[in-house]
């Protein structure tokens, strides 16, 4: 290979990086998508053999997908790293913006993403206890003029040494001027600058409408410098997830009852593809399907156990599609 092309290359992936935001696309596994020269790969990642890290990489690991904010997550890990040895030697290292925005539709990870980050920054020493406050408009938003405001306050404080994740945040500005959700925006955009750097804000939700919400403030945009989306889960990683969620409980699918429940995936997929609950709906059918063989399995077995390989084996015909069971809980 050529040092000088290499060299050359390198400047120029460098020059094209963003230098204020940060804006991570969630990328399933897919062939037919190109992966982004920009971001390393995570074989190339240089992790530490002790300390703090090796216990959030096992939580991370667990997760399926979601390999970008992986690397985010690192990332973060090694900026703060970096600016306690750049302290150390007597070099200034200033604090960064940890506020976020995550976009995208039900069930792919947003909620537990944030308790995750919530968790590993209180490791990091970046936050203080690492706990999460998940709010909706109903607990930001009064009934009179100046109670939006105070519940708001109470919540920031609440959240403090955590972090504050408002779910649906768009909803807050659906009411228009006079609407008081617009007190609890204001409010909000106030604590981010009385209480900087003692908590991480996060708002989350569809992803057009999240646009649209930032656009009601011309302040809010630049106080969130870093966006994350969140794809729909691949189907693949759904059946993985679904495994995953019936060996937690102690059950585990048939071979023919996965089947069952890849064509489940792909028809409610196919039907609902703006509003898809992607893992909700995993979650969902595997309740559903825990019902169905309780009762199948009381009826075949009235008066004796049906042995611990039966109490663990969800079959196909406990698999069954209802109207209104998938969406979102």
């Amino acid at each position: 290979m050529n040092p000088r092309a290499g060299t050359s290359e390198m400047r120029q992936a460098a020059a094209a990086r963003p230098s204020r935001q940060i804006n991570v696309v969630l990328r399933q596994p897919d062939a037919s998508v190109p992966v982004s020269a920009s971001v390393p790969e995570a074989s190339a990642r240089p992790l530490p053999t002790s300390g703090p890290w090796l216990e959030f990489q096992k939580e991370l690991d667990a997760m399926v997908g979601l390999d970008n904010v992986k690397e985010l997550v690192y990332e973060i890990y090694a900026l703060l790293q970096i600016a306690q040895l750049r302290s150390d030697a007597g070099l200034q290292s200033t604090a960064h913006v940890y506020h976020m925005i995550f976009k995208g539709n039900p069930g792919t990870g947003k909620t537990t993403v944030a308790r995750l980050l919530a968790k590993l920054f209180q490791g990091m020493g970046l936050l203080s206890k690492g706990h999460l406050v998940e709010v909706e408009r109903a607990d930001l938003v009064g009934e009179y003029i100046g109670h939006t405001a105070q519940k708001t306050r109470d919540l920031v404080k609440k959240a403090l040494g955590g972090v504050l994740f408002v779910d649906e945040a768009y909803s807050l500005a659906r009411g228009g001027e006079k609407d008081f959700g617009k007190e609890a925006i204001d409010t909000l955009v106030k604590a981010m600058e009385d209480y900087k750097n003692q908590f991480i804000l996060i708002l989350a939700g569809y992803t057009a409408e999240i646009d649209l919400f930032l656009m009601t403030n011309p302040g809010l945009p630049s106080r969130f410098p870093i966006r994350i989306e969140f794809p729909d889960y691949s189907i693949d990683q759904l059946i993985q997830i679904a495994e995953t969620m019936a060996r937690q409980r102690d059950y585990a699918w048939m071979p023919q009852t996965l089947f069952k429940l890849r064509q489940l995936l792909v028809k409610e997929k196919e039907e609902s593809p703006y509003h898809f609950s992607n893992a909700r709906f995993v979650r969902n059918m595997l309740e559903r399907a825990i019902r169905n063989q309780a009762v199948r399995l009381l009826s075949q077995y009235p008066n004796g156990s049906p042995g611990r390989q039966e109490l663990m084996s969800l079959r196909p015909e406990d698999l069954r599609a209802e109207a209104g069971g998938g969406g979102a809980m």
